[in-house]
């Protein structure tokens, strides 16, 4: 008997461990596999990983190599080389559309003079004989010898029968020539509300500010749907080229929106996109009765509102005059009352405001307004968006009302030449304040602003932590109280940028269940010389696991 019951349970035993080695060795199936790698996994303990899985668009386990290999399978692996791997990159506040559009238009950053405009102008206008007016953007004064204005006359001489519209490197300012005035129908008696045509000696110089802007813009031929595809689709190919996996769009319309949701659906836009509504009464009506639209790769959940203008064009709106100009203050976009009246509207949605801040006029304004409307500790996470110049006793607001301050580290480094001269040596010291931000609710969301800025996060990255111009100019970085380290400007340009768009969730951290986007750099941002941090390079970039460049 008892012989019989040992043979019967060997004999089990031998039949069922048998049985079973096919079952213990085989390995889950995913669609990707990345091991040999030094990943950045920007999860709450901030640890590294070496190795992760992907399927269906999302990670399904993150280890060492050893364990991911023996876990799982899969007909894609790569071998990372020991490279570094990070969360896929955030910009949460651009332009992206804009972009798009800027890349077909004359490119004139980092002009150094009139002159050198009127070349580029030339040389772009012989090679697009078919455009039936001249558009470009990028000019900034404030890199030329004479750091004023410029005004119409060299563009009369070199064009005076095709219309010119020449936006400055903020998008706040814009010269046109006499031609554009005249189809525009501006004149020395024009005004607009919120900006400025500029008349010296009773005659119009071809300067417009701000809201001014918009009486050319009206005459302006309007791209076709198939040049606006084509503008993003450009657009796209150069944030991937940069391992950006998710953008923003500071301000759109409900046709540009809708073509963007359509390019998606159809899967030749595989960029995700935050899209901020543009204000005004048709998108307000819109939006806030279809309420917050969201997919996997579009996410329109906010209103874009403008307080005032730019420090470079002196339209951010100061407490006290420029230094550099004293019978100027600057001036708002909107009256306090329309404002107030837009931001309860969106206070009584579900919506997020996102309000453009520059001058510290303008962000005392709307952070004691948000604070009357949202009264306290909230998780509403409005942002401000730019924050630029803020008085220290308004700082401590953004804490008081959970606001986030949206910044862009690019535009310290870009505007410390000249910053000193508009706001005195004094005030400059509350401006681009980004640790004194950071501080008050322990998030910052960091963006470029491009095409204001370049597309590259990782300028954002260097401007953040050292302070410094791609020359690495000043030695010692600029207001170096106020830099991130290196895991707060990780962290801005992934986890917290995810934050500030409601999407923590979802991605912003290498975690199992989160979307798969990610990026392969070709050196480690978290330890490369701060000087050698703009010539890193992009090696891969995906979105939801598949390989986007």
């Amino acid at each position: 008997m008892n012989f019989s019951f040992r043979t019967f349970s060997i004999s089990a035993f031998i039949c069922f461990s048998a049985a079973s080695l096919p079952l213990l060795a085989q390995k889950q199936q995913a669609d990707l596999i990345v091991h040999n790698a030094l990943i950045y996994t920007v999860n709450n303990q901030f640890s590294t990983a070496e190795a992760f899985a992907v399927k269906n668009g999302k990670f399904i386990g993150i280890g060492t190599s050893k364990d991911i290999l023996a876990k799982y399978n899969a007909k894609q692996k790569i071998d990372a080389g020991k490279k570094p791997v990070y969360p896929g990159f955030y910009d949460p506040h651009s332009h992206f559309l804009g972009l798009g559009q800027m890349l077909s238009q004359c490119d004139l950053v980092e002009t150094k003079s009139y002159e050198e405009i009127i070349e580029r102008l030339t040389k772009f206008a012989a090679e697009h004989p078919e455009n039936p007016w001249i558009i470009g953007r990028g000019w900034d004064q404030n890199d030329w010898d004479v750091k004023v204005f410029p005004t119409k006359e060299l563009l009369d001489k070199a064009f005076p029968n095709k219309p010119v519209f020449l936006t400055r490197i903020d998008g706040h300012a814009a010269l046109i020539n006499s031609k554009a005035i005249q189809l525009a129908k501006i004149s020395p008696a024009s005004k607009v509300n919120g900006g400025e045509v500029e008349v010296i000696d009773g005659q119009l110089t071809g300067i417009l500010v701000d809201n001014a802007m918009g009486l050319i813009k009206r005459v302006i031929p309007v791209p076709s749907l198939k040049e606006k595809q084509n503008m993003l689709l450009a657009a796209q190919k150069e944030a991937f080229k940069y391992g950006l996996t998710t953008v923003s769009d500071a301000g759109l319309n409900q046709d540009d929106i809708e073509l963007i949701d359509k390019m998606q659906k159809a899967g030749t836009l595989k960029i995700r996109d935050y899209v901020m509504v543009s204000l005004g009464i048709r998108n307000l009506e819109y939006f806030i009765k279809k309420g917050i639209y969201k997919t996997d790769r579009l996410n329109v959940r906010s209103f874009k509102l403008y307080a005032d203008g730019a420090l470079g064009s002196r339209g951010a709106c100061l407490l006290q005059p420029y230094s550099d100009e004293p019978t100027k203050t600057g001036f708002l976009l909107l009256s306090p009352a329309e404002l107030e009246r837009s931001l309860t509207a969106i206070y009584q949605s579900d919506f997020q405001a996102n309000t453009h801040c520059i001058g510290d006029s303008a962000n005392r304004l709307i952070l004691n307004l948000y604070g009357k409307l949202l009264k306290g500790k909230n998780n509403r996470r409005w942002r401000i968006e730019h924050c630029q110049v803020v008085a220290h006793e308004d700082v401590p607001k953004f804490g008081k009302y959970s606001v986030i301050p949206s910044i862009q580290a690019t535009h310290a480094t870009s505007d410390m030449y000249w910053a000193g001269d508009r706001l005195g040596k004094e005030r400059v010291k509350t401006a681009y304040a980004f640790q004194d931000l950071l501080k008050q609710n322990g998030i910052i969301a960091n963006g470029s602003d491009f095409p204001v800025e370049y597309v590259n996060p990782l300028f954002g990255f260097h401007s953040a932590v050292a302070r410094q111009d791609a020359r690495n100019f000043p030695e010692g970085g600029f207001q170096m109280e106020n830099a991130l380290s290196r895991e707060q400007a990780l962290k801005a340009m992934t986890i917290w940028s995810a934050y500030a768009n409601f999407e923590e969730k979802e991605r912003g951290s290498i975690e199992t269940g989160k979307m798969a986007d990610f990026v392969i750099l070709e050196a480690d941002i978290m330890k490369e010389a701060k000087e050698k941090l703009r010539n890193v390079k992009v090696s891969h970039t995906f979105v939801a696991g598949e390989k986007v460049y």
